[in-house]
């Protein structure tokens, strides 16, 4: 079993420390009572927690996320079961093609999709809707969804399939009591990852929000872009603690190594 030498650990040390120093400077921001941002130091308050449930704006907009989340998720995991099912077992001449225009989000830009969107809404005379938002972020977060699905799929065995249709089960039976429960990891995995993205997406909502459909992070922009008290690091911190949390319980679930590779224990 080959260890990892000095220099390698004072990397991964550095990188941790990197990626969680942002985080935990937030947090400890949160905690301040004072009425604008600074690092507590001698008090710490719950004052701007509080102020979370006493202003309806964003207890409206979070909710609003979470449906929108969910909603475009499971719409992206609808379409991208079938298609990663098409794409890993068989061959056509436009597969190449497919495969481009499913990912092609990833790289074409946010405020490029957000025109697009509304031009796009404007046409079906739904700009602003929830259902607008859902169908928009469905597209923009299918890639997440397709990737996991695809390297579920390609990775199986497909011998438990084969043995069930021997023995008589139609191609529905088939998917639904053996193919699907070998793929669910990579599909929750998937899905979750769709979810983070359409929760926290800004640029491309704040083309196709409305001020009755106005998502967290587009709530939290317009906050920042007005004033800079902590009720901002406040709500990023029960964010962060929800996110943890989530990843705590799915580990304790299915195991991240599952949901993110699609691998099998």
């Amino acid at each position: 079993m080959n260890k990892n030498g000095p220099l390698a650990l004072v990397f991964h040390t550095l990188f941790i420390v990197f990626m969680v120093a942002p985080l935990a400077v937030v947090v400890w921001v949160a905690f301040t009572p004072l009425g604008y941002l600074q690092v507590p130091t001698t008090q710490w308050s719950l004052r701007w927690f509080y102020a979370i449930f006493e202003n309806e704006g964003f207890i409206e907009s979070f909710w609003l996320s979470l449906a929108l989340g969910i909603a475009s998720a499971s719409l992206a995991l609808a379409c991208a079961v079938p298609a990663a099912l098409a794409l890993a077992r068989y061959s056509f001449k436009a597969r190449g093609f497919l495969v481009g225009l499913f990912l092609s989000p990833l790289v074409i830009p946010s405020v490029v999709l957000g025109i697009a969107f509304l031009r796009f809404l404007t046409q079906l005379n739904i700009t602003g809707t929830f259902f607008g938002m859902a169908l928009c972020h469905a597209v923009f977060v299918m890639p997440f969804v397709l990737r996991l699905a695809l390297a579920s799929i390609t990775g199986m065995d497909r011998s438990a399939e084969q043995a069930a249709v021997s023995l008589g089960a139609t191609h529905g039976t088939t998917f639904r009591r053996v193919t699907l429960p070998m793929i669910l990891p990579g599909l929750v995995g998937g899905w979750v990852l769709a979810f983070i993205t359409s929760f926290d997406e800004l640029t491309v909502t704040i083309f196709i929000s409305s001020p009755s459909t106005t998502t967290l992070p587009v709530r939290l922009f317009n906050h920042i872009t007005q004033t800079t008290t902590p009720i901002v690091a406040s709500i990023s911190a029960v964010i962060i603690f929800l996110s943890v949390a989530a990843i705590l319980i799915l580990d304790r679930l299915y195991g991240l190594d599952r949901l993110l590779v699609g691998s099998k224990r």
